[in-house]
């Protein structure tokens, strides 16, 4: 259980944030632009060939070509929710994994990052722990006040994550779906505006040339930066 962050308490001057609406978010590792088939659907097919079990824990891929990669794509990107992404590393230039925006709640404050894939070029970069740290800053500079990690909760490895990032874990839903003929028990992971100043400076502290020594590798961890602000760690980790 995660310790209560209020009560009942009003909320004096809140207004609904806007829904997503930015076509690129820039970072200093990173260039997020809103996914669009054309543009970026061969690349990604390229990258993600790399390895079928990315696909593992979706209800949806692999695919066979990149003409079924974009026929997905197409889908995917002609509503409202989920709001996709496409990920660009500044030091490939390739595009390599996409990420959105879902279950867009302004009214509530709330909104999910989620559909997280990552080509085995993109994992375990910084570029793929900035993009995150990207959407996370456009949500709460809009004004959401409640940003949400799900995932299948045997999936050991996107729970490890988004703890690394600072979500704070707040319980497992059971029997939650049925994705690809198994049995989904989801994981709920959260951090909330008021953990966002420290989260950033967290962030800001990793992603700072200062902490990766001259072969790259990173001098403080960030999971051990944002533990100190998560209000709850996950029993399973």
């Amino acid at each position: 259980m995660t310790k209560s962050s209020n009560d009942a308490r009003p909320l004096s001057g809140w207004v609904a944030p806007r829904r997503p609406d930015a076509e690129c978010l820039e970072g200093a590792y990173v260039r997020l632009e809103r996914l669009a088939p054309d543009q970026h659907a061969a690349d990604l097919h390229r990258a993600n060939s790399a390895s079928d079990a990315i696909w593992d824990y979706l209800p949806y891929g692999p695919f066979a070509s990149a003409a079924a990669y974009h026929r997905w794509a197409r889908e995917v990107t002609q509503g409202g929710d989920p709001v996709f992404y496409a990920i660009q590393p500044r030091a490939t230039g390739h595009f390599s994994g996409v990420a959105s925006y879902l279950r867009i709640s302004p009214e509530a404050g709330s909104i999910e990052v989620g559909h997280i894939n990552f080509s085995p070029e993109l994992q375990r970069s910084v570029a793929a722990t900035e993009a995150i740290f990207l959407m996370m800053q456009w949500a709460f500079d809009a004004g959401y006040r409640r940003f949400e990690w799900k995932c299948d909760a045997s999936n050991l490895g996107s729970r490890r994550a988004a703890q690394r990032y600072g979500f704070s874990f707040e319980g497992v839903f059971r029997q939650a779906a049925v994705v690809k003929g198994r049995n989904r028990d989801t994981a709920w992971f959260a951090c909330i505006d008021a953990e966002w100043p420290a989260l950033k400076e967290a962030f800001t502290a990793w992603l700072s040339p200062s902490n990766f020594d001259a072969d790259g590798k990173q001098i403080e961890r960030l999971g051990a930066l944002t533990g100190l602000v998560r209000a709850a760690s996950d029993p399973a980790l």
